[in-house]
């Protein structure tokens, strides 16, 4: 395990309720000085393979990248992280539909909402419109999942909706893909332009 994550499993622990002093130790030890509050693993994958695509290295700057496991946690964690907390700056990711969380959950922890970027839908939904709904079926192809998408479209309820909700539907329907697909769609984006509320957030930390 990286040091970095370490202490993104500290923080963890300590908002679930455990002690804070092991997330404190190594925010000092490894100079923490940014966390990224993301919603889940989905978003983690996708900021952390837009910052390799840039040949970035967060954690050596002292960026921790964090899925908090919902968008309802963010309070918690950004009171305990935040200028209120350890004195972390807060940026992170969020759908629009969340963004009264994030917003109450800034607000508390003293953190300038500059450093908060939102997606229209989500952030599939932001690489697929980026990417086109046939490259992501190709890619789909690509990740031998085509059956499986088949056989998903088939479905009564997929019927006569747009190919890039059906798409993004598609992503949520099993465990892991979201995760997967994360990054496979971060590496798929050429010489696309990554969606504007993942390549701001990556150029403000």
């Amino acid at each position: 395990m990286s040091d970095m994550n370490a202490f993104r499993d500290a923080a963890t622990s300590w908002a679930a309720g455990g002690s804070a002093d092991p997330a404190r130790e190594l925010a000092g030890r490894l100079s923490v000085r940014t966390v990224v509050l993301l919603e889940g693993l989905s978003d983690a994958a996708a900021v952390d393979a837009l910052a390799a695509r840039h040949g970035r290295d967060l954690a050596a700057g002292g960026v921790c990248v964090l899925p908090m496991g919902g968008a309802m946690n963010v309070g918690r964690f950004s009171a305990l992280l935040g200028p209120r907390g350890l004195g972390l700056r807060l940026t992170g990711l969020c759908d629009e539909r969340e963004l009264g969380f994030y917003a109450r959950g800034w607000e508390r922890a003293g953190a300038g909402s500059d450093g908060l970027f939102v997606c229209a839908a989500d952030l599939e939904d932001e690489l697929i419109r980026a990417l086109g709904a046939e490259r992501v079926t190709e890619l789909v192809r690509e990740q031998g999942e085509f059956r499986a998408l088949n056989t998903f479209l088939r479905q009564p309820a997929q019927q006569g909706r747009p190919s890039q909700q059906q798409l993004r539907r598609f992503l949520g329907t099993k465990k892991g893909r979201k995760i997967r697909y994360g990054r496979v769609l971060v590496e798929a984006l050429g010489e696309e332009r990554a969606p504007a509320p993942l390549e701001g957030l990556l150029a403000g930390l």
